[in-house]
């Protein structure tokens, strides 16, 4: 196929400046004249040296709408600015850690991501473009900051007038007129991995022993149907009609909220519930991130990274092999893995900002092995994305040993055993999502001004609910490989006890603001309270403190986790 390039000018449009993962915007905002193509090309004239003549790079998404049209600009911007290859996932299908793991193993100059994460699809809803690195993780800010840049000074973009559209729907390579398009199955590199990482051979036999355990999965609509059933029906054995849930990706998720905690994967809650299942589990729309529970558990991500590393070097052939370099977790995240990092020795470990390009530059310099966040993402150093799928097996693989030396092991048990070594770090997230900004800002402005003793107006050394506050900061984040500096990461209220308030603005919606507030306390006695109880005077003395309603108006969270 002959492709002429055409120059096409522009002018900068607001608004395009990407954030932790990458920009994202109504649909609607997308298809406005230019606005795509204007983004796209900012890419490719910020792409890091030597820049995008002659480079290959990994193109995929969740299948949410918009996201073929915007793989034909990519096509057509990319190989008009010199890309010479495009390897893309089948139909444009290809999941976050997939394409992380893909960009790796081809030692691709980068990739694209056609995604909004966990936000609503569909004409009406969100969608987003995210770059990565030739290490397979999310862009620096340097890198975003050169791409707004760009998109700031742009006065033309370049782009290939092709004959007809790249098929995406066959495997296989086409050949154009100065480049190539290689199209994959996005599932088997990814399958192959996952192989060599954990011990099919031993969840296999776990479930011919126990044939009654029941796994549910549910892939919300999104993308890691097509991974769930090739690893846990075709891989493990798992029966599929009774273990897959939401398992065809659609371009609006079916309507749903494709985000895996209790309120927006409530199908998969009530299944689990009624149907007394072993292990249930849930991916979002992009696939990087996971929820865990059972009929009588739900694992909150704090906790579900501390059991991981906890069991890793015992029971998972990959950190078998390379043993643990280093435990790491966002600042707003449970200290459950702090608590295993100090049991077993492991003395580099790690708080981070949110966002899970911090946790690869220590990857990067061998000095990690397994991370998480509390906002539902898990992962390790096989990749440099957080990853759904990675964290549910590994769950699987930690089930299946534990049963082999205590036969009837559930997820509460395994729980139940951990609090026993650790103690507990009880943690809740209270979301209040598209709040009014000014609001928000104001809100966070007014927790800072109490940052000063009780008696000079401020709130150190004041008793909430029988909690006394010993220190108030504005988290910040000195990176010990680049030695970059990250600045108002998270507002914290530390009491005397080491218990925790955290509030934080999110940046992952599309429009307003997501007010973000944690609550944690340690207890090394009582493991079974309510987490919603055993936390209610911090909660009250978080709503007291920042004054929520008074700032926004807002009286109940959209999402409590």
């Amino acid at each position: 196929m002959v492709a002429s390039v055409r120059v096409v000018p522009t002018t900068p449009i607001d608004g395009q400046k990407p954030g932790t993962s990458g920009l994202r915007k109504r649909v609607v905002v997308f298809q406005q004249p230019h606005y795509t193509e204007n983004f796209v090309q900012a890419i490719f004239s910020a792409m890091p040296a030597p820049g995008p003549q002659n480079a290959t790079i990994v193109v995929g998404g969740d299948g949410r709408y918009f996201m073929k049209n915007a793989i034909q600009s990519i096509i057509s911007i990319g190989s008009a600015n010199g890309i010479s290859k495009f390897i893309i996932g089948q139909n444009g299908i290809l999941s976050t850690p997939a394409a992380s793991a893909l960009i790796r193993k081809r030692q691709a100059d980068g990739g694209i991501i056609l995604t909004a994460s966990h936000n609503p699809g569909g004409p009406e809803n969100d969608f987003g473009i995210k770059y990565n690195m030739r290490n397979g993780g999310p862009a620096p800010e340097s890198v975003t900051d050169a791409i707004y840049q760009a998109s700031c000074e742009i006065t033309e973009y370049k782009i290939s007038q092709l004959d007809a559209p790249v098929d995406l729907s066959t495997v296989g390579s086409q050949s154009f007129d100065g480049f190539s398009v290689e199209i994959v199955d996005p599932v088997q590199d990814y399958v192959v991995l996952l192989r060599d990482i954990f011990d099919f051979d031993l969840i296999r036999d776990f479930r011919q022993k126990n044939p009654d355990f029941k796994l549910l999965f549910d892939a919300l609509n999104g993308v890691t149907g097509p991974y769930g059933k090739r690893i846990f029906v075709e891989e493990l054995g798992f029966p599929e009609q009774s273990t897959l849930e939401q398992c065809t990706p659609l371009e609006d998720f079916g309507g749903s909220h494709p985000d895996p905690n209790l309120t927006y994967a409530h199908k998969l809650v009530e299944r689990v519930n009624r149907e007394r299942v072993d292990l249930g589990a849930a991916s979002d729309g992009d696939g990087d991130r996971n929820m865990v529970l059972s009929h009588d558990w739900f694992v909150t991500p704090s906790d579900s990274v501390a059991v991981i590393a906890h069991y890793a070097t015992e029971c998972i052939p990959y950190f078998k092999r390379t043993g643990i370099r280093g435990l790491a977790r966002s600042m707003p995240t449970s200290c459950a893995i702090d608590r295993v990092a100090a049991a077993k020795g492991i003395k580099s470990i790690f708080e981070v900002p949110t966002g899970w390009k911090f946790f690869g530059n220590l990857m990067d310099a061998g000095c990690l092995s397994i991370c998480g966040e509390e906002s539902f993402g898990t992962g390790s150093d096989h990749i440099r994305e957080k990853d759904g799928i990675w964290a549910i097996v590994a769950w699987l693989n930690i089930i299946a040993y534990v049963g082999q030396k205590s036969p009837g092991a559930s997820v509460r048990s395994i729980m139940m055993d951990f609090y026993s070594h650790y103690g507990r770090n009880y943690f809740t997230r209270y979301d209040y999502e598209e709040v009014e900004s000014d609001g928000a800002e104001k809100m966070i402005k007014h927790v800072r001004s109490l940052a000063s003793p009780e008696k000079e107006g401020g709130i150190i050394g004041a008793t909430f609910n029988g909690y006394e506050v010993a220190k108030i900061d504005d988290f910040e984040y000195v990176d010990p490989i680049d030695k970059s500096i990250s600045t108002n990461q998270g507002l914290r209220i530390i009491f005397t006890d080491s218990s925790r308030i955290v509030f934080r603005l999110s940046g992952t919606g599309s429009q307003g603001a997501t007010v973000r507030i944690y609550i944690e306390r340690y207890d090394g006695k009582l493991f079974d309270l309510d987490a919603q109880i055993a936390l209610k005077p911090l909660v009250d003395a978080a709503l007291c403190i920042c004054k929520l309603e008074e700032y926004t108006g807002r009286k109940q969270p959209t999402v409590i986790t």
